[in-house]
């Protein structure tokens, strides 16, 4: 595989795992919870796994985004504006997290994401229907900021985090909101991507096999997502949420 060799298994086992974390990402986030784990199973580098798991996780969201889009739930003319934004936001990121600790993060995401997760489970707010917000703009402007620079910099939850934006401050139904996550997802995405192929770090087989996993897994999810709506997004999310936060936990902790 290029610059890392893997066995077979190891390679199914890659794939598969890019599978499910697609899949799942592409309805509630935390897709890389799954892929960085296995990507460090398989014996390479945490810098490496990080910026090969971008390369995969990139195709996965682009994925999403495609279908969300064909569907009628992505206005590209809206949406453009704040993909360049979060896009830009999460290059800064990017760089940024190669001069700062981040170990102040892995103590403090938990609480975040457990937050979160109890805010899906018990808001009446979040339906399928968009309605109307007396929030200013600027509120969703410098929230998307923040995540698209929290991606670039550390990455769990973000598409979580993205919907959480969406539903309270823009006013999005909940479809609607996961389908322009996506794409928000998949631009900050990108600008990780392409700083850190710029940094040589990627492993560019492993990453290329694992898109293909995460192509097909988000096509998938995308798919129940569209179909099922808020019977399978939100219970989703809620699960996925408490397990991002046991799984931090056990790791900063354990």
């Amino acid at each position: 595989m290029g610059e890392f060799d893997i066995s077979l298994s190891i390679g199914l086992l890659l794939f598969f795992a890019a599978f499910v974390a697609g899949f799942v990402d592409s309805i509630a986030g935390g897709g890389g919870m799954i892929t960085i784990p296995t990507l460090l199973l398989a014996g390479i580098p945490p810098l490496q796994a990080l910026a090969t798991n971008k390369l995969q996780s990139s195709f996965g969201s682009f994925s999403a985004t495609l279908h969300f889009y064909k569907k009628g739930y992505i206005n590209l003319k809206s949406c453009l504006p704040f993909a360049l934004l979060v896009f830009i936001a999460s290059g800064i990121g990017t760089i940024s997290v190669q001069f700062v600790d981040t170990s102040f993060l892995k103590k403090f995401l938990p609480l975040l994401i457990c937050a979160f997760g109890i805010y899906f489970l018990f808001s009446p707010k979040i339906t399928e229907e968009d309605r109307a917000t007396n929030i200013h703009k600027g509120f969703l402007i410098f929230a998307l900021s923040a995540i698209g620079f929290y991606d670039g910099f550390f990455g769990p939850g973000t598409g979580s985090f993205l919907m959480i934006a969406l539903i309270t401050l823009g006013g999005f139904g909940l479809t609607q909101a996961l389908g322009n996550a996506k794409l928000y997802n998949f631009s900050t995405n990108l600008a990780s991507l392409i700083f850190f192929a710029l940094g040589g770090n990627i492993l560019w087989g492993i990453g290329l096999l694992m898109a293909v996993g995460q192509f097909l897994g988000a096509n998938l999810g995308s798919r129940l997502a569209i179909r099922y709506g808020i019977k399978i997004i939100k219970p989703l999310i809620v699960s996925i949420s408490f397990i991002m936060v046991a799984k931090l936990i056990y790791d900063e902790f354990f």
